[in-house]
């Protein structure tokens, strides 16, 4: 139950960075400095977060330009959520 309980702790914190980071990098760009290198948004997706970072894209306008941002993270989003699936119900 306490491995189970890490999990979902997992995939709620890696969203909630993803989300952020969104927000972070849109800022970022109103105020021309510094971005968060797209790789990271990426890396972060593969690893669970592309739930989060897609909620953020949207809902901060941001990426929304990318096309392979549009396709990529909901691509993402389907094995990230069949992937908890495996992990929740066929590895417990």
């Amino acid at each position: 139950m306490e491995d189970l309980n890490a999990i979902i702790l997992y995939f709620i914190g890696v969203n909630m960075a993803g989300f952020i980071l969104m927000y972070i990098d849109k800022q970022k760009a109103i105020k021309q400095k510094y971005r968060i290198p797209e790789r990271t948004f990426w890396g972060l997706a593969v690893l669970g977060s592309a739930i989060g970072t897609y909620i953020g894209m949207n809902l901060f306008r941001h990426k929304t330009k990318h096309r392979s941002f549009v396709i990529g993270m909901p691509i993402l989003i389907v094995i990230n959520i069949a992937l908890i699936t495996y992990i929740l119900f066929f590895m417990s």
